[in-house]
């Protein structure tokens, strides 16, 4: 059984059981989530698409990591004028506990 999932405007092909990482959940670590935006479950071959799901998925908050470093840098030639701007996306680490 696996579902088609959307957290936080991204789409993520979820089972039980799996562990994955989101972009940024308020939350601590142990925390429970629940994601009532699912887009689609297939339940041993039989799909629910769109207004046929009943199903929301449940999730654990395991921890947080961050991403790797994105540099932004900005230059006008024969101006003098260089800008280095750098930040790290923070991410989520979340374990699908059941699709109900």
């Amino acid at each position: 059984m696996f579902a088609i999932v959307k957290i936080s405007g991204h789409q993520y092909k979820v089972q039980a059981g799996q562990q994955i990482y989101v972009s940024h959940i308020e939350g601590n670590a142990g925390d429970k989530v629940e994601f009532a935006e699912v887009l689609l479950v297939d339940n041993d071959g039989k799909l629910s698409v769109g207004k046929d799901v009943k199903e929301k998925v449940q999730a654990e908050i395991i921890g947080e990591k961050q991403g790797d470093k994105v540099i932004a840098f900005k230059m006008k030639r024969r101006k003098g004028f260089r800008k280095k701007i750098g930040h790290r996306k923070l991410y989520t680490r979340i374990k699908i506990e059941s699709i109900a």
